[in-house]
Formats: C-alpha cells, sequence, structure tokens
C-alpha cells in the first residue's frame, strides 16, 4: 500500500486564512451616531394625496402639490382639503395619511379617495428610523458601499478608497524570455498580475527573483511603495527553495508554511515590517489557486472590508475520485450549478488551468457523480 507523504501537522485552509486575517491591520470605521432623527419629519412612501384621514372618501380641494425636499409649511391642509404628494416629500401641516394615486379619483382640481383612509397609512413617521443620538454603527464596523451612504447621510466624512499596491515576481533561474528546451518562459507573473488586478488592486510586475539568497534578500529589503509581494517558487523542500530561511533570516513573521490543501501545499504567509508576503507555489495551478484563496483575504482586510467568501455550491455531473489526505481542488467546466469534471492532470497543468471554470472541493475519498459540492470560480 501506498504511504502518504503529507505531514500530520499540515494547517488546514480555515485556519491558515484565519491566522492571515487576524495578522494584518484593519482599515475600519468610527463610531457612528445619528445627528437627527431619521427621517428627519414625516414623509410620504408613496405618491398620492397628503389629507385628512378622518373624513374617509370625501372629495378634497387639491392646494398643490410637493415635491421632495419641497418644504412643507406653505400648506396648510384644512377640513375639505388636501396637497398632492410625491415620494420623498415631507407632509404637509395637518394631513395624517397618504392616499396613493391608484386609490384616487380626480376630477379637475378635485380628489376622492376610492378607500378609507387610515392615519399613519403610506407615512414614514419622523424618527421611525432612527432617533439622534442613537448609536448607528459600532466602532471598528468593516467598510461597505451601503456604510459608505450611511456616512453621507450624516455628514461626516467618507474614507477615500483604497488601492492596495501589490507587487508579483515569480522565481527561478530557469525563467527566461527565450528558452531553451530545459528551461521555462515565466507564465505565472502575468497570471498572477491579470488576477490581482481582476481583484481591484494596483499591481506591477516585477522581473523574475534568482535562486541567490543574497539577491533575493536584498529585493525583500527594498520593496518599493508595494503593500503586498506575491512570489510563486522557491517555498517548497528543494535546495535552491531559499525563500522560507531568507525570510526568517530577516526576521519576518512567518504566519504560515503548509497547508493542508492539495494542490498548494507549500503555501507561506509572512510578515516583513509592513510587507506582507504570499509566498505561492510554483506550479502554475498551485500558484492560481493559493492566490484566488489568499489574496482577496488580505486585500478584503487592508481595505477594511469584511471578508469574502469565494465559495458557490453546484453538483458534480461525473465522480471524482480523491485518494491523497488532502482535499482536493479538481478542475470543472462549469454550467448552470452544474461542475463537469476535467481530468486531473497535476498542478503543472496549465493547460486545463486554462479550461477551467471552476474547482471543486473534493474531500479524501472521492464523490459520486450528483454529489453536491463547493466550488471556486475561475476568474
Amino acid at each position: 500500500m501506498a504511504m502518504s507523504c503529507d505531514r500530520p501537522d499540515l494547517l488546514p485552509l480555515d485556519e491558515a486564512l484565519r491566522r492571515l486575517w487576524e495578522a494584518l491591520p484593519a482599515t475600519t470605521l468610527p463610531a457612528v451616531w445619528a445627528s437627527r432623527d431619521d427621517p428627519a419629519a414625516d414623509r410620504a412612501s408613496m405618491d398620492g394625496a397628503a389629507l385628512r384621514a378622518a373624513e374617509g372618501r370625501a372629495p378634497r380641494q387639491i392646494l398643490g402639490t410637493l415635491f421632495a425636499g419641497d418644504d412643507p409649511s406653505g400648506f396648510a391642509v384644512a377640513p375639505g382639503t388636501a396637497v398632492r404628494i410625491m415620494t420623498g416629500a415631507a407632509m404637509p401641516p395637518g394631513a395624517d395619511a397618504i392616499v396613493p394615486v391608484e386609490q384616487l379619483e380626480t376630477t379637475g382640481n378635485t380628489a376622492s379617495p376610492l378607500v378609507d383612509p387610515k392615519s399613519g397609512d403610506h407615512v414614514n413617521v419622523r424618527g421611525v428610523l432612527a432617533r439622534a443620538g442613537d448609536l448607528l454603527l459600532a466602532e471598528g464596523t468593516p467598510i461597505n458601499a451601503a456604510r459608505v451612504a450611511l456616512l453621507a447621510q450624516e455628514g461626516l466624512a467618507i474614507p477615500p478608497p483604497l488601492r492596495i499596491r501589490v507587487g508579483v515576481a515569480s522565481t527561478g533561474d530557469e525563467l527566461v524570455p527565450n528558452p531553451a528546451p530545459h528551461q521555462i518562459r515565466d507564465s505565472n507573473g502575468p497570471m498572477l498580475l491579470a488576477l490581482a488586478r481582476a481583484l481591484g488592486a494596483e499591481a506591477e510586475l516585477r522581473a523574475p527573483l534568482p535562486d541567490d539568497p543574497v539577491a533575493l534578500a536584498a529585493t525583500l529589503c527594498q520593496p518599493g511603495d508595494i503593500r503586498i509581494l506575491l512570489t510563486s517558487g522557491g517555498v517548497s523542500m528543494g535546495d535552491r527553495d531559499h525563500l522560507p530561511a531568507v525570510l526568517k533570516g530577516l526576521g519576518a513573521t512567518i504566519l504560515f508554511h503548509h497547508i493542508r490543501l492539495k494542490p498548494g501545499k507549500p503555501m507561506l504567509a509572512a510578515l516583513l515590517g509592513d510587507l506582507l508576503v504570499l509566498g505561492l507555489p510554483g506550479n502554475p495551478v498551485s500558484a492560481y489557486l493559493n492566490a484566488l484563496l489568499f489574496l482577496p483575504h488580505a486585500l478584503a482586510r487592508l481595505e477594511g472590508r469584511m471578508a469574502p467568501n469565494p465559495w458557490r455550491m453546484g453538483r458534480l455531473t461525473a465522480a471524482v475520485k480523491q485518494k491523497g489526505d488532502r482535499p482536493l481542488l479538481h478542475p470543472c467546466q462549469l454550467a448552470e450549478g452544474r461542475l463537469e469534471p476535467l481530468p486531473g492532470r497535476g498542478s503543472a497543468d496549465l493547460i486545463t488551468l486554462a479550461r477551467a471554470d471552476a474547482f471543486a472541493w473534493i474531500e479524501p475519498g472521492g464523490l459520486e457523480a450528483g454529489a453536491k459540492v463547493r466550488y471556486l470560480t475561475v476568474l
């Protein structure tokens, strides 16, 4: 029987993501308090007529029209009168209900309700959402678009959008522009650059890093103005896999090295001062999937957003075998939530990666056709 070479202490993916998240500083919101009642006045929630409900279906003379933003004090709704009103407009004095347009019979300057109005109908009452001084958001809340809108509503400063700068650099002396049979072109660099940009980062592609610890240390000590460095290669167990030792020698904090995932076991994350180094494996499928999992988390944390959830659910159209000890991300083509497994040809198979729409999470033991499974969408 074949024996697994996996170490029993490999870090589960969720734990690795947690460590990364908690190690990074986050830009969050201060406490937000209501500066006034919300709404600050009784407002119409429908287009219609503002009137006195107690008069029932009696005809009313229309005094005029109120639009959102109009000062309602120019009208006084007395018995037998009403004011045409638009959604969001403040209620005129004397009115306590709205009859929607479709429930009115209008003749010239007279409107008659077709229903029996009740006090408060279609009125957003002052302070129903919040009272002045209420706590709207606790300190430390992550930023999102809705919370930006709330800041604007309360007249507070809106944080400038953050564009995290990411550097992308492959490692390896085998990377050359015009390769001989024993060499290769750098495909990981352009791939990771495109992914980082698709995720909203301001990314730049740098020259490949040599398999030399002195040169590698010099590069890491002078990263420029980037906040995250994505590297690929140099993190496994080979004689020229120098990145882990170089980072340790420079005093970096190693968040984790080696995770329980196939492909992508050698994944490394470290903090060198303010620089986050995501050391991806060198094989393209491993590099891509690790970047797809970890880079969105890092960007969200640094930008002050909530942790992303990249997983979707679908069903396999065919069985996937999984004899290893680690969860497997298996390439699939995706159509309407159905995952058609592609032949798995290893983590160096860039062709299958380019053809895949998704990667399904397969636990050890495998899954049968029709099984429900979570998956990552390829960007």
